[in-house]
């Protein structure tokens, strides 16, 4: 069940499929089905809340564009609505993922802001909010920017505990599935930060060029160097009743605003013109803040690279002057460039850092950015945009993971699979989209968490997929990620074996109802470089997702997109032609039957 390496296969197979049975017949009954829904009734997001503001003069720059500081408030708004509509009772902002800000809104445009309720956790739920900009005379709009937020409930006695979402439509499923996986990438946001650089300190002792740039004294003009505390800011807001909810907290949205604005100032202080925010990096809420309390924003210009510049932002909380300890509130880092008159990004001042803290600031805005990046390509782009092998890099193996998963989970999520073959228990599904992708099914009577451990070895898949010829670990990565050398026989028409590079991402269920998932893609990795003994292959997207149907009852599912090399297998299949995936699959029971019993000593961590 491996491929090799090919373009994208486009659509073209409608003749062959169109007389099969939709999947959505037989669609797994957690997920539910908006096809249940009244004829001609137009289906809507039970926590979907949405905002129209018409942007005046009082709410833009200097520009006479939408002021960010304004967006966010509105942003905030509209998220905490959606919120707290699942929820029931109050909600405050937990954090804010990264922004990248792809449009401007100019005075006298319609600003239209749409949230809902991605998917709820204990007591804390991600909420997905989109925003477009409208032209009320041309009738245009414009993406302007995504955003996620986390919101946490708050009860007045006790402690909430959230009902779930349930996702209806294909997209509510994909961010459904994804939520879980953005939520551990949250969590481990500040180790990557430490592990990035405690890596590159350990390439050559000190900050390696591949993570950040040369410091100020290498290849920079000594007359345009700007020391970093000329740049520093420090303002104090007062919180009053219109900064904050009915229960005294204040506003996150106004938080952020305050934040953006202090943020502006230093920019505006290393380039001496008006800065353009292009992207904000993870706000974080470390703790409430209350009517009454005195908001301290310090902000500073962490790093500036040729065309931008790092903003760091920090917000302590006190009450009374007397009070020498402050509460740490927030802390954000925002990238501004300036344009020119025709918008493009001018050529910015170095920076010179303040030894100490100022030198880590400046080192680990460097690892940020390059974070950014990894995250940008591998996280926000379409799976058709990004290459079939990823280069390996424990700087990016976070986000690696991140996509390999999410990869897989949106294409489960998938609405349009067609029921093609059944032989005895077995199902076979096809997808037609940029890829032809295929799917497998069946029912075991083994435990999840056996089919879990006996199927994300690789090492073990020999044993009853004859597609793998040997399967070797070259990585154990963490708990939950592997990185295996496959070898694969010699497929029709090929004159030498294949060999394949995959990592192999792991998750248990996060809540009830959800899968096992094993999440598997091609990645390179520079100890194993194309050998002219065999010819490298790729798998873009591939997996089991495993749900528990019953006490020692498991749905196994297995997701493919084929390659044009392996076109001809999948299609033999289809037609009816050949029975491999059937036996493969029938092999694959055989194992976990046969298996099952090994495994009780390591079952109890799952």
């Amino acid at each position: 069940m491996i491929q090799n390496v090919g373009n994208h296969l486009r659509r073209g197979f409608a003749s062959m499929f169109s007389s099969r049975t939709s999947r959505k017949s037989v669609s797994h009954p957690e997920s539910g089905d908006a096809s249940t829904m009244a004829e001609g009734e137009e289906y809507r997001n039970p926590t979907e809340v949405q905002m129209s503001q018409l942007v005046l003069p009082c709410h833009t720059n200097h520009r006479g564009e939408l002021s960010i500081g304004q967006l966010l408030k509105w942003i905030d708004t509209t998220a905490c609505l959606s919120a707290e509509r699942h929820a029931g009772c109050p909600c405050v902002t937990a954090s804010m993922d990264d922004i990248y800000f792809d449009h401007t809104i100019s005075v006298g445009q319609v600003v239209n802001i749409k949230a809902k309720v991605n998917r709820a956790f204990n007591s804390s739920m991600e909420v997905g909010i989109q925003v477009v900009s409208e032209d009320l005379c041309s009738e245009k709009q414009w993406s302007v920017c995504k955003a996620l937020a986390t919101f946490v409930a708050h009860g007045e006695l006790s402690k909430v505990k959230l009902k779930q979402v349930i996702p209806l439509t294909e997209e509510e499923k994909t961010e459904h599935g994804v939520a879980a996986e953005r939520r551990r990438m949250r969590l481990v946001y500040a180790d990557t930060i430490k592990d990035l650089l405690a890596h590159c300190a350990k390439q050559d002792g000190t900050l390696s060029s591949a993570c950040c740039p040369p410091g100020p004294d290498l290849d920079k003009d000594f007359s345009n160097i700007v020391p970093a505390e000329k740049t520093r800011v420090e303002s104090v807001e007062l919180v009053l009743p219109p900064h904050a909810n009915h229960q005294g907290n204040t506003f996150g949205g106004q938080i952020m605003a305050w934040m953006e604005n202090v943020a502006t100032i230093a920019a505006s202080r290393l380039c001496h013109a008006h800065p353009t925010l292009k992207a904000i990096e993870m706000f974080h809420f470390r703790g409430p803040s209350q009517v009454g309390d005195r908001l301290v924003l310090k902000a500073i210009v962490n790093n500036a690279f040729k065309h931008s510049m790092e903003v760091g932002v920090c917000v302590e909380a006190y009450r009374q002057e007397a009070e020498t300890q402050r509460r740490h509130i927030n802390s954000a880092f925002m990238t501004f460039v300036v344009l020119d008159k025709d918008d493009q990004p001018q050529k910015l001042p170095w920076i010179r850092p303040q030894p100490g803290e100022g030198e880590r600031r400046y080192q680990e805005a460097s690892a940020r950015k390059k974070i950014r990046l990894d995250r940008k390509y591998l996280v926000s782009c379409k799976q058709t945009e990004v290459a079939l092998s990823v280069p390996w890099d424990p700087s990016n193996q976070v986000y690696l993971s991140y996509y390999n998963v999410s990869s897989l989970k949106t294409l489960v999520a998938k609405d349009n699979w067609v029921l093609s073959v059944e032989m005895g228990e077995v199902r076979l599904y096809i997808l037609e989209e940029e890829f032809l992708s295929f799917h497998l099914e069946m029912v075991v009577h083994v435990d999840a968490a056996q089919v879990f451990q006996l199927l994300s070895d690789l090492r073990r898949r020999p044993e009853w997929d004859k597609h793998y010829r040997s399967a070797e670990l070259v990585q154990q990565v963490d708990e939950d990620d592997a990185i295996y050398h496959v070898i694969s026989p010699t497929l029709s028409g090929n004159t030498k074996p294949q060999d394949f590079v995959i990592l192999a991402s792991r998750r248990k269920p996060c809540d009830n109802g959800d899968p096992y998932v094993i999440a598997l893609r091609s990645v390179t990795l520079p100890t194993h470089h194309e050998t002219p003994e065999y010819q490298r292959g790729e798998t873009p997207c591939s997996g089991f997702c495993l749900w528990r149907e019953g006490d020692q009852l498991t749905k196994v599912s297995y997701y493919n997109q084929a390659t044009p090399g392996f076109l001809n297998y999948v299609t033999t299949n289809v037609a009816g032609l050949s029975s491999e995936f059937y036996n493969t699959f029938k092999a694959c029971e055989s194992f976990l039957l046969d298996n099952r019993n090994d495994l009780a000593p390591s079952l109890q961590t799952l």
